[in-house]
C-alpha cells in the first residue's frame, strides 16, 4: 500500500513554511478560514482559535483574560514562561480527535509527546469542561479564566508540562523519548482503546523514541488496543532544525514504513486546506484501525498489520507573530518558547501581543460570562468520551485484584539455615506462571524483560504463555507467538516504558533486567517516581499499580561477564528520590523473595526496586520466618550469632550487618570464623532486607525509631556492614542516626573483571576474611584467638590470589563452605 499524502502547500522543508510572503489573511495574526470551506470546518477552526487564544493567555496574562479592556503592562505576568511553538499543532490535533470521537464513538487516550505544549493541552481540557470538573475553582466563566491564566507556570500553580495535574494525561513529556512506549503500554490488553500519540520532531531524535517505532511487532490487534502515532514535523527544536523536519516527506514515510506503519501525510500552512485534509487523514486512520482489529478478532492474526500513522507538517508557532523586530519567528525555532519576550519593557512588543491575541477574536468565542459560546462548546465530546475525562488516564476502570496463590505453593524447605543452595529467583518464575494462568480470562498482568526471562530464572512462565512477537514464527523458535504475554525486546527503555504505560492505566506488571543495565533507563525511573509523587496528592487520580523493577544478574555474580556488567548504581538513584514513593528490597533468599514479591505486586503508587541474584545461593529462612523478616525489614539472626550464649542481655562486642544475598553469605562466613577462632567475642548478625528501615522514622514511612534501631545495632557499638551496593548509599541511609561513624561499610567499589565469584568480593574487600579482619580491628584485638585469626585470614587471602590464577576457580574451602554451628 502506497503512503497517502494530502498537501495544501509545497512540502519542501524550509520553503513554504518559512516564506514571509505566506501570510494569513488580513494580518500576520489572523488565521481566518477562506470562504467556500464547509461550515463544519469554519466552526472547527474557531474552536482551534479558542484553544490557541487560551494558550497564549496562559503564557502572558495575569489579568484581563479575555481582553475586555485594552491590554496594559500590569496585565502581563512578571515572569514569562512556557512554550508556544508546538502548541498550535497540539491544539489542532486535539480538535480533530474530538471530531473523530463525536463522529465514531471512538475511545481515545491522548498522549502529548511534546510536553512543552502543556498550556495547549490545558486549554483544550478546559474548553471541553473536564478541567473545571476536576478543579471547580477554575470555573467556566471570567473568574475561572482568571484563575486558569494566573496559575500557569507560577508559584503554587501548574507546571508548563503536561504533568500529573493535567486531566487526561498519563505522560508528562518533560524528558523526551518515552511517548510512544507509554502509548503502547496503555494499549496492551485494552482492546477498545485508541491511544493517539503525538510525537514531536525534536523527541523523534531521541534513542528511546527511535526504538519505540517497533510497536507493530508487539501489538496484537486481536486482544490489544491501537496506537495512532502522529509525527508532528514543525521543523525546529529550541535553537535549531530537527533532522526529520529537514527531510522530505518521502524520506520520513520510508522511515515509518520500514518499521511497519502505513503513513498518511498532511502538510500545509493554510487552515482552510489543512482542516479538511487532517479530518480526512484521521478518519482514514480510524477506519483502518477498525478494519485491522475486526479482521484479527474474527479470523485471527496473520502477520504484522500495517497500522496507520499520520505525519503532520505545519509551521512551528503557527498563527503567532510572523516576525519580531524584523526577525522571522513563525515557522522558525524562535517561536519555540515566548516569541515576544519584552512586552513589559517594549511598547511595540506589548502592542504586537495585543494584536496577536485579538487576531483570534475572543469576543466571538466567549460570551459575556466568559463561557465558550454554545455552538463551539457543542463540538466537544461529552462525559467520559472527553479525552480529559478518560477513565484510563485516571488509573483505569476498577479491575479485579491481582490473584496470587498462597506462597506455600512455591516455598522452599530450608532445613538448617544456609545448608542448602537454590537458584533464588526460580520460585518467582513459578509464582508469575500461576498469575498468568489465573488472569488468562481477564488479562491484567505482563512480564517485561530485555530478552532475559530464561537467563534470570523466570522461565517457568513459558509453561503457560509465550514471548509475544507478531513477526512470523520460524522452526526452532522457542515459545514465540503473537498471543504470547511475555514482552521481550532488547531495550530497557521500551520494557520499562511499556510497563509504565500499562500500570498507569491500571494493570500490573514486573520489569526484570540485569542490574547493571537498569541504569540505561534510570532516568525513566526518576521521571516515573516524580509523576507518582505528585499524582498521590491529587484525589481525583486513582491509585495505580506500582512500578516493580527486579534487578538480577547482579554485580557480585556477573564475574563471568566482567566489569561492564558490574554496577549497582540504580540503588543509589532510587534512594535519592522521594521516600513517599520509593522502596528498596534486598531479599537474601528465595522465601524472602516470595514474601517481598507478593507485597510489591499488590502494592499501589510505589516504585519498588527488588535486587536479588539469579544464581544458586544459600537458603536461610522458612516461609514463616521470611514473612516475619519481610514485615520487620531488618532482624537479628540469633542462630548466626553467639551473644546469648556468652552473656545474657548485654550488647555484643561487634555487630555484623548485611544487606543482599552475597553480602549475607560473606557476613555469615565471617561471623562463623570469628566465633570459631574467638569464641569469647560476642557477635551479633543483623540482616537488612528493606533498606528503608535504616532511615529515621521521620525521613521515610518504613524508617524505624531510634529505640528500635538501637535494638538492632546497639547504641554505640561497632558495626561491620557488608552491603550490596556502593558504600556511600548505605551511609546516606544512616543520615540522622546517632553515631553513624561507627558503621564501617564494605560494598562494591568499582573493582571488577572477568574472574571467579569469590575473587569479586576479594577485589572489593568485602570477602569474609576482610570482614573478619575489620571486626577484629574495631572490636576484638584484645580477645583470645585474635592474632591467630588475623594470620589465618591473611594466609587465605594470599592463597586465594595464587589459587585462582593456577586453577581458574575458587578454593574448595570457599566453594564447599556451608553454614554450621561454629
Amino acid at each position: 500500500m502506497q503512503p497517502t499524502r494530502w498537501t495544501s502547500t509545497p512540502t519542501d522543508p524550509g520553503q513554504a513554511l518559512n516564506n514571509e510572503e505566506t501570510q494569513h489573511n488580513a494580518s500576520p495574526f489572523t488565521p481566518a478560514v477562506n470562504s467556500g470551506v464547509p461550515a463544519e470546518f469554519v466552526e472547527l477552526d474557531r474552536y482551534w482559535h479558542a484553544a490557541n487564544y487560551l494558550t497564549v493567555a496562559q503564557i502572558y496574562l495575569q489579568e484581563n483574560a479575555l481582553l475586555r479592556e485594552p491590554l496594559r503592562v500590569e496585565h502581563i505576568k512578571s515572569r514569562l514562561l512556557g512554550h508556544w511553538g508546538t502548541s498550535p499543532g497540539l491544539s489542532l490535533l486535539y480538535v480533530h480527535l474530538n471530531r473523530l470521537i463525536n463522529k465514531t464513538g471512538a475511545k481515545v487516550l491522548f498522549v502529548a509527546g511534546p510536553g512543552h505544549g502543556g498550556p495547549a493541552v490545558v486549554a483544550n481540557v478546559y474548553l471541553e469542561g473536564s478541567y473545571s470538573e476536576v478543579y471547580p475553582e477554575v470555573s467556566e466563566n471570567h473568574k475561572g479564566l482568571r484563575k486558569m491564566i494566573r496559575q500557569f507556570s507560577t508559584p503554587g500553580g501548574i507546571p508548563s508540562h503536561v504533568g500529573p495535574p493535567t486531566p487526561g494525561s498519563i505522560h508528562e513529556g518533560g524528558e523526551l523519548g518515552y511517548a510512544l512506549s507509554h502509548a503502547a503500554g496503555a494499549a496492551m490488553d485494552n482492546p477498545e482503546l485508541i491511544v493517539a500519540c503525538v510525537v514531536g520532531d525534536g523527541e523523534a531524535e531521541t534513542g528511546p523514541l527511535e526504538g519505540a517505532w517497533k510497536i507493530p511487532a508487539f501489538l496484537n490487534p486481536r486482544r490489544d488496543g491501537a496506537v495512532l502515532p502522529i509525527l508532528h514535523l514543525n521543523g525546529y527544536k529550541i535553537a535549531g532544525p530537527t533532522v526529520l523536519g529537514r527531510q522530505s516527506d518521502q524520506q520520513v514515510m520510508d522511515l515509518l514504513s520500514a518499521h511497519g506503519w502505513d503513513p498518511i501525510v498532511v502538510s500545509g500552512d493554510d487552515p482552510a486546506l489543512v482542516h479538511p485534509a487532517l479530518a480526512q487523514a484521521v478518519e482514514k486512520a480510524h477506519k483502518r484501525i477498525v478494519q485491522i482489529q475486526a479482521q484479527a478478532r474474527e479470523r485471527g492474526t496473520n502477520g504484522i498489520p500495517r497500522w496507520p500513522a499520520i505525519i503532520l507538517r505545519t509551521p512551528k508557532g503557527w498563527t503567532g507573530p510572523s516576525s519580531v523586530d524584523g526577525v522571522p519567528v513563525e515557522g522558525t525555532f524562535r517561536s519555540h518558547q515566548v516569541p515576544l519576550s519584552g512586552v513589559k519593557e517594549n511598547p511595540e512588543h506589548l502592542a504586537q501581543l495585543e494584536a496577536w491575541l485579538r487576531s483570534y477574536k475572543p469576543e466571538t468565542l466567549f460570551d459575556d460570562e466568559g463561557r465558550l459560546v454554545p455552538e463551539l462548546a457543542a463540538l466537544a465530546p461529552a462525559g467520559e468520551a472527553r479525552m480529559g475525562s478518560s477513565k484510563w488516564a485516571r488509573g483505569g476502570p476498577a479491575l479485579a485484584p491481582l490473584p496470587i496463590r498462597p506462597l506455600e505453593n512455591y516455598a522452599l524447605e530450608v532445613g538448617v539455615p544456609g545448608s542448602t543452595k537454590h537458584e533464588t529467583t526460580k520460585v518467582l518464575g513459578e509464582m508469575l506462571r500461576d498469575i498468568y494462568t489465573d488472569t488468562s480470562d481477564d488479562p491484567r498482568f505482563r512480564l517485561f524483560s530485555p530478552d532475559e526471562t530464561n537467563s534470570n530464572r523466570l522461565g517457568a512462565v513459558f509453561e503457560v504463555t509465550d514471548r509475544c512477537l507478531m513477526e512470523p514464527v520460524q522452526e526452532g523458535d522457542d515459545h514465540l507467538s503473537p498471543d504470547g504475554r511475555v514482552m521481550e525486546v532488547l531495550s530497557e527503555h521500551l520494557c520499562q516504558g511499556w510497563l509504565e504505560g500499562y500500570s498507569l492505566t491500571g494493570r500490573y506488571g514486573l520489569f526484570a533486567t540485569y542490574e547493571a543495565f537498569a541504569m540505561v533507563s534510570a532516568s525513566m525511573t526518576i521521571q516515573h517516581t516524580k509523576w507518582l509523587q505528585h499524582a498521590r496528592d491529587l484525589p481525583w487520580r486513582n491509585p495505580v499499580p506500582s512500578l516493580n523493577i527486579l534487578l538480577t544478574s547482579t554485580c557480585w555474580r556477573n564475574d563471568h561477564n566482567g566489569f561492564s556488567h558490574q554496577g549497582p548504581g540504580l540503588i543509589d538513584t532510587v534512594l535519592s528520590l522521594s521516600g513517599s514513593v520509593v522502596r528498596v528490597y534486598l531479599p537474601p533468599d528465595s522465601n524472602t523473595l516470595l514474601a517481598v514479591s507478593e507485597h510489591v505486586l499488590l502494592s499501589k503508587d510505589y516504585v519498588n526496586l527488588v535486587v536479588v541474584d539469579k544464581q544458586a545461593h544459600p537458603q536461610y529462612l522458612t516461609l514463616e520466618e521470611a514473612r516475619h523478616h519481610a514485615e520487620a525489614g531488618a532482624s537479628i539472626w540469633h542462630w548466626a550469632g553467639n551473644e546469648a550464649e556468652t552473656k545474657e542481655a548485654a550488647d555484643p562486642d561487634v555487630v555484623m550487618a548485611c544487606a543482599g544475598d552475597v553480602p549475607t553469605e560473606e557476613t555469615l562466613a565471617a561471623a562463623w570464623l570469628l566465633q570459631r577462632h574467638m569464641p569469647r567475642l560476642k557477635v551479633r548478625v543483623v540482616n537488612v532486607m528493606d533498606v528503608m528501615v535504616l532511615q529515621p522514622d521521620d525521613a521515610h514511612p518504613h524508617g524505624i525509631s531510634d529505640a528500635d534501631f538501637e535494638k538492632l545495632f546497639t547504641s554505640d557499638g561497632e558495626v561491620i556492614v557488608a552491603w550490596h551496593g556502593y558504600a556511600r548509599a548505605f551511609h546516606q541511609l544512616l543520615h540522622g542516626r546517632q553515631h553513624p561513624g561507627r558503621f564501617h561499610v564494605r560494598g562494591y567499589n568499582e573493582q571488577g573483571t572477568t574472574t571467579t565469584p569469590f575473587d569479586m568480593v576479594v577485589l572489593n574487600r568485602m570477602s569474609r576474611y576482610h570482614l573478619a579482619l575489620e571486626a577484629i580491628r574495631r572490636a576484638g584485638q584484645h580477645v583470645d584467638g585474635a592474632q591467630e585469626l588475623i594470620e589465618h585470614c591473611n594466609t587465605m587471602l594470599a592463597r586465594h590470589a595464587s589459587y585462582v590464577q593456577e586453577h581458574l576457580e575458587d578454593m574448595p574451602e570457599i566453594r564447599d563452605w556451608v553454614w554450621s554451628a561454629p
